[in-house]
Formats: C-alpha cells, sequence, structure tokens
C-alpha cells in the first residue's frame, strides 16, 4: 500500500470565548497545542504542519519548537469568533502545494501517533470513500426533544450495552483531498468514512469543565507511562 505525503492543518487562533488563550495556556507543563503537535510531528505521514494563527505568540511558540511547521498568517476576513472551518480550509489549500490533507485542532491533547497514523493507513487502504473522520461510539438512551426515543423505544427498557450505537463527531481529524474539499467544499466530502477512537483519546477542550478533564487524563497518561 502507497501512502502519499500528507500536510497537516491546524488552525489556531489567539482569543478564545471559553477558555481563555486556550491554545497557549500551560497543560500539564507545556501549552496545551504543544501535545497535538508532537503526535503530528512523530507521524511518519505527515510531511509538514501548516498552522494558520493570527497570534504572533502562537507562531513564535510553533516554530521555535516544532519541524515541519509552516506558518500562515491569517487575513483579515478570516478573523474573528464566527468563521467557520471551511473558509479556512480554502485559504489554507490555496496558500499549500500537496493533494493530500488532514485537519486536526490544538484542542485534542490526547490524541496519539499512532491514531494519527492508523487512521490514514485505513483511509488509504480503501477506494470507496472520498474522506474520513473521526467519531466516538456511544450506547446511551437519547430523546428528541418531544420525549420520543432517538435510538430506542422508551416503552422498552433495553440494556444500554444492546441499544444500537450512535456515533459523535469528535473534531479529532480529518481526511481529504484537495480535489474532494474543493469538489464539495467541505472536510467530509460526500461519502466520508467514520473512524471509531477511544472516547478517552477523543477528549477535546471547548470549556474551562473540558481542560480539568484532559489535564486529568493526561496526568493519569503520563504516570501510567512511568
Amino acid at each position: 500500500m502507497s501512502i502519499p505525503g500528507i500536510k497537516a492543518l491546524v488552525p489556531m487562533k489567539g482569543h478564545s470565548e471559553r477558555v481563555p488563550h486556550k491554545n497557549i495556556r500551560p497543560l500539564v507543563g507545556k501549552p496545551c497545542f504543544h501535545w497535538v503537535m508532537e503526535a503530528l510531528s512523530n507521524s511518519k505521514y505527515i510531511t509538514d504542519i501548516i498552522v494558520n494563527t493570527d497570534d504572533d505568540e502562537i507562531a513564535e511558540s510553533a516554530s521555535s519548537n516544532f519541524d515541519k511547521i509552516r506558518l500562515l498568517q491569517r487575513p483579515d476576513f478570516l478573523l474573528g469568533d464566527m468563521v467557520t472551518i471551511q473558509p479556512l480550509i480554502a485559504y489554507d489549500l490555496s496558500q499549500t502545494e500537496g493533494d493530500w490533507f488532514l485537519q486536526t485542532h490544538s484542542t485534542n491533547p490526547l490524541l496519539t501517533t499512532e491514531t494519527i497514523d492508523a487512521a490514514i493507513e485505513t483511509f488509504f487502504a480503501q477506494k470507496e470513500h472520498d474522506a474520513l473522520f473521526s467519531v466516538t461510539e456511544t450506547k446511551q438512551r437519547f430523546y428528541w426533544a418531544d420525549g420520543t426515543g432517538v435510538n430506542h423505544d422508551p416503552a422498552v427498557l433495553t440494556r444500554t450495552q444492546d441499544l444500537p450505537p450512535i456515533f459523535l463527531e469528535n473534531s479529532c481529524f480529518y481526511i481529504f483531498s484537495r480535489e474532494t474539499n474543493e469538489r464539495t467544499q467541505t472536510r467530509l466530502g460526500s461519502n466520508a468514512l467514520m473512524y471509531p477512537i477511544d472516547r478517552l483519546e477523543a477528549a477535546d477542550i471547548d470549556d474551562m469543565e473540558d481542560f480539568y478533564w484532559a489535564e486529568f487524563l493526561l496526568q493519569r497518561k503520563l504516570k501510567n507511562a512511568q
């Protein structure tokens, strides 16, 4: 199986609404974004890491601590908290050569190199799907707003382990080609393959409770590795 070089896209802005300075906030001894950067840097398939940022401190920390880095200064029309991911991806692709990309976030500090490489290998081992995205499987009883069951019949008390799984798009990573993104204008393509990963590894930092949870998980992981 031949796997081409893949460029990682890691958008990072300086301002964060719910966790102040989230990307560079110290997390178990290093800036938060360093954890995922290390995982990407150690991948045998990632050739470049494209960091799109509006923050000088993030840019300096990335370029001085990691190889494979290419910095993109975020243009004015992409500044602000309301900008969605697709315009950022489109801009990055317009400034970058290459055909294959993996987009991730700096707020997934438990994500491992092993998972990244395994997902890449899974994607390139098949031909049916034009993109891949990470998900987390859950077997819990979900309800619509009107009280009807999403994945179960409320009148039948089915054991949770026997429920059909529901998959959460956990935003850890997306794999796609330039052609797929330009054609569909989405990182999910037109027929994406779901790639389940462990729910602890998929921990994502959106608010301070998430930050404290990720901090606990990282401390536990490092302790167990000793």
